[in-house]
């Protein structure tokens, strides 16, 4: 049996009886004005932080969502959307298709506003996606791309990129490590199936998403996840596991390379009220500006000990430099 459908038959198992303790299941709950999120929605939470955020969904943009779950996920994003078929949702699993068909109509009963109509769910992989190219504005997955061994990952990722409109966004959350993994854990399906032994760490991760030409990167949140301990894995030391949340966006590579944003500024407290480095970045004397770790890096060597550039935050909410 493959890693593939090891990950399957689990899942296939999670639809048929809801497991709370299952994988993830830390998704927040966004209370959002006239938005009830069924009971049955909340126990097939199978995802480890949000891939829902406002900003990235005015205008009704058409959205595609990978790896179904319960259906939550689905839900809000057809909260700004109210269209039909302006989700479009996608899983392998036929079982896990059927229980969010089950799970829509409990939720028509609970939001006046809602029709299952809105969501268009197709079975489908995300290595091959049922979907026309460039019509996507905002994709979506949620605890899914970690499991993918190397070849199935960068697959998985150009199908996203294929996908999008340019400018498009790609939002994601996964677990990650900083730590390395033995080959016990990572050869094991029901582990990776599982969301654990699948991690990248942040730099890999990244490096994935640029690869294949993805121009900015935002880490837009990085929490604490998982451990695993010597007592009930096989490994001989503790290992934190963390989740990020991630979006990719279709811009243009630059001819210098992505912008990737880690969540760092930087600070002007020179002598001038401002400072222009002429290549499109003013900063405003004590005014912090969230910059690109390329930015910081070409702004710190320019300093003359009057600009600050703070660590990595791991959180990055817009209003950058590039």
């Amino acid at each position: 049996m493959s890693y593939l459908e090891a990950t399957n038959n689990l899942y296939k198992e999670a639809a048929l009886t809801p497991d709370v303790g299952l994988c993830c299941t830390t998704n927040p709950i966004w209370e959002l004005p006239g938005l009830k999120i069924p009971q049955i929605m909340q126990e097939m939470n199978y995802g480890c932080g949000s891939t829902v955020h406002a900003r990235d969904l005015s205008n009704n943009p058409k959205m595609l969502y990978v790896g179904v779950g319960g259906g939550m996920e689905l839900l809000q994003f057809a909260y700004f959307n109210r269209q039909k078929n302006g989700v479009v949702g996608i899983d392998v699993v036929d079982e896990m298709l059927e229980a969010s068909r089950k799970n829509f109509k409990i939720a028509e009963e609970e939001n006046d506003w809602f029709k299952s109509e809105f969501v268009d769910l197709k079975k489908g992989d995300a290595m091959n996606l049922p979907v026309e190219s460039e019509s996507i504005d905002v994709a979506a997955q949620n605890c899914l791309f970690n499991i993918f061994k190397a070849d199935d990952l960068k697959r998985a990722i150009e199908e996203m990129y294929r996908v999008l409109k340019p400018q498009g966004k790609l939002v994601m959350s996964d677990p990650t490590c900083e730590q390395p993994m033995n080959d016990t854990l990572r050869n094991d399906d029901r582990l990776r199936a599982l969301c654990l032994s699948g991690s990248l760490s942040i730099k890999e991760y990244v490096k994935a998403l640029t690869d294949v030409g993805f121009g900015t990167i935002e880490i837009r949140a990085r929490k604490p996840y998982r451990i695993l301990d010597p007592v009930h894995y096989p490994t001989d030391e503790l290992i934190y596991i963390e989740s990020i949340e991630v979006a990719a966006i279709k811009d243009p590579m630059p001819s210098d390379g992505p912008c990737i944003f880690t969540g760092k500024a930087a600070i002007y407290y020179g002598s001038e009220d401002y400072f222009d480095d002429n290549k499109g970045h003013v900063l405003v004397k004590n005014q912090p500006l969230a910059v690109c770790d390329k930015t910081a890096g070409a702004l710190a060597a320019l300093s003359k000990n009057d600009i600050f550039i703070s660590d990595s935050t791991f959180h990055y909410d817009g209003g950058g430099c590039c």
